[in-house]
């Protein structure tokens, strides 16, 4: 039974398999994580969740119940599945990038919520891990949401008080109640909560540092097939059985000489563990003041946790920075590397190839040629032989905006062409495209078919283009360039020349979350990662 379990679990797998949150971070960081959402991957995450824990497996539900949160709420935000997708005129707020994950970082806190019964934890774990991108509103929605998940629970617990729903009905909405445990504790009594903190961020980094290995080599083995374990399964059980065998161990070993319970010790064993390999603080503290419901454990709780994470951060990455760089996923951490800031966007754009720029009325054969030959989603638009302000005789090139990759690809779709080189109006864009077929990413330039007769005609990219977009100038620095795309939470950026002047270009080129990462500029600048130069004013 147990195997039948097993193979059930494993066998429904794909991207649901794993845990589901570096996946979640990654998408919540602006990377395009393909079929992490869908309704599939929601049916495959919870009946793969409940094979592999009725297997009796040492696999937690946690993880693939923040997966499953966050599938819900971003089914929800789109009105359904794909295929039977609703059209309701509200569904329209989120129907952007930056609603839809304030939508899916709700669904990450609920499933915290639901998976520890912690509402608040729910909320501070995604702020502390999960959300890249935080707004004072995404607060009390967050909390909101996990609000309604506690009230389902209590309300299902109720139900369940008859005794015919197993273990969930007992216990209420605290897990691992110790708030009948006296508390108790001396000043001498630091030094073992100190050794627990230290071993948890010794221990926590060696297991990043073998899962690491482990992994590496089972991706080697098993490289077009899958990543680790095929299996819908969480990383916070198996760290906290393991922390709390070693933390009564030490509880044992002290003997008579604290004065701090053997069961309190496996907590803070189970904290140090978790803080020494996960690298979170503030939200694990009220994670678990929620599962023990003792207000006393905060101190002592909080110095562990702020020593494990110090000591694990001395020798390695947190395990799901980890996960996300073998999974080859372009994480952009909040702080740039120091050397950074000795180079400059200028010099990162002419370190690739040149940028690739349309013209505001362009030739329907220059854009299918743009977009057949090249995977760029996005596309300076510039105007040539454009006056200069008055008091000039002379001509230069605007640059209009930027324009996507999909709107070319829905332009080709429709068929918007003009029979001469002329300018349009907004209203005839509205006529044309609606609001629904504008906000959609899908589509591929393989799937349309452009006659002969239409590769003669023009477009218009003016009314299409985005005239406002973000812009640094050439001389500044990669690691100032870098925290603006983050922290605004962009797809490109566009370099301008910092000298304007007739017959230079209006735009040095282009970056995209690709070229901000340090393994990818270290290839093109290797002599920067030893550089003892002096850093540039930023």
């Amino acid at each position: 039974m147990v195997l039948m379990d097993l193979f059930l679990s494993s066998s429904l797998c794909g991207a649901a398999a794993g845990p589901g949150i570096p996946e979640i971070k990654a998408y919540l960081n602006g990377i395009d994580t393909p079929n992490m959402f869908g309704a599939t991957t929601l049916i495959v995450k919870i009946f793969g969740s409940i094979g592999a824990v009725a297997a009796g497996l040492d696999l937690g539900k946690e993880g693939p119940l923040v997966h499953i949160g966050s599938c819900i709420a971003s089914l929800l935000g789109q009105g359904g599945p794909d295929n039977y997708r609703l059209k309701w005129r509200w569904l329209r707020y989120f129907n952007n990038d930056r609603d839809r994950r304030d939508i899916i970082t709700c669904g990450a806190s609920s499933g915290v919520c639901a998976a520890f019964r912690a509402p608040v934890g729910g909320v501070l774990f995604a702020l502390e891990e999960v959300a890249t991108w935080w707004r004072s509103a995404l607060l009390w929605r967050t909390f909101f949401s996990t609000a309604v998940v506690v009230v389902v629970l209590r309300a299902f617990i109720e139900i369940c008080n008859s005794g015919k729903c197993g273990l969930f009905g007992r216990g209420g909405l605290i897990m691992f109640d110790v708030s009948d445990v006296t508390v108790s504790y001396h000043a001498i009594d630091i030094i073992p909560v100190i050794i627990i903190g230290i071993l948890g961020g010794v221990l926590g980094s060696l297991y990043n540092y073998l899962l690491h290995k482990v992994l590496r080599l089972y991706n080697l083995i098993n490289q077009t097939i899958t990543f680790g374990i095929a299996v819908p399964s969480g990383l916070f059980l198996p760290i906290i059985l393991m922390g709390s065998a070693y933390g009564r161990l030490l509880g044992v070993v002290m003997g008579s000489y604290t004065n701090i319970d053997q069961g309190l010790y496996a907590v803070l064993g189970a904290a140090s563990l978790m803080a020494g390999s996960m690298r979170m603080t503030v939200s694990l503290c009220v994670i678990f003041l929620e599962l023990t419901n003792n207000l006393l454990l905060l101190p002592i709780t909080m110095i562990v946790l702020l020593i494990a994470k110090t000591v694990g951060d001395s020798f390695n990455p947190s395990i799901y920075e980890i996960i996300l760089h073998l999974k080859g996923l372009p994480f952009l951490d909040a702080n740039p590397e120091p050397w950074m800031r000795n180079l400059t966007v200028g010099e990162l754009a002419d370190a690739k190839s040149p940028v690739v720029t349309l013209c505001g009325v362009e030739k329907v054969s220059r854009i299918v040629d743009v977009l057949k030959n090249t995977t760029y989603n996005g596309f300076p638009v510039v105007d040539e032989d454009v006056v200069s302000p008055v008091g000039q005789a002379t001509v230069a090139t605007e640059l209009h905006g930027l324009i996507l990759r999909a709107h070319l690809v829905q332009v080709l779709k429709k068929k918007w062409f003009l029979q001469e080189r002329r300018r349009t109006e907004e209203w005839e864009v509205r006529e044309k495209f609606t609001w629904v077929e504008l906000a959609e990413r899908e589509g591929k330039i393989e799937e349309v078919a452009v006659t002969r007769d239409e590769m003669e005609m023009y477009v218009d990219l003016h009314p299409l283009t985005n005239t406002t977009p973000y812009t640094v100038v050439e001389s500044m620095s990669v690691a100032k360039a870098m925290v603006l795309f983050r922290q605004v939470g962009l797809r490109h950026l566009l370099i301008v020349p910092k000298y304007q002047a007739a017959g230079v270009s209006p735009v040095v080129g282009i970056l995209t979350r690709q070229n901000l990462r340090a393994y990818n500029i270290l290839t093109a600048f290797p002599h920067l990662a030893g550089s003892n130069c002096r850093e540039k004013r930023n």
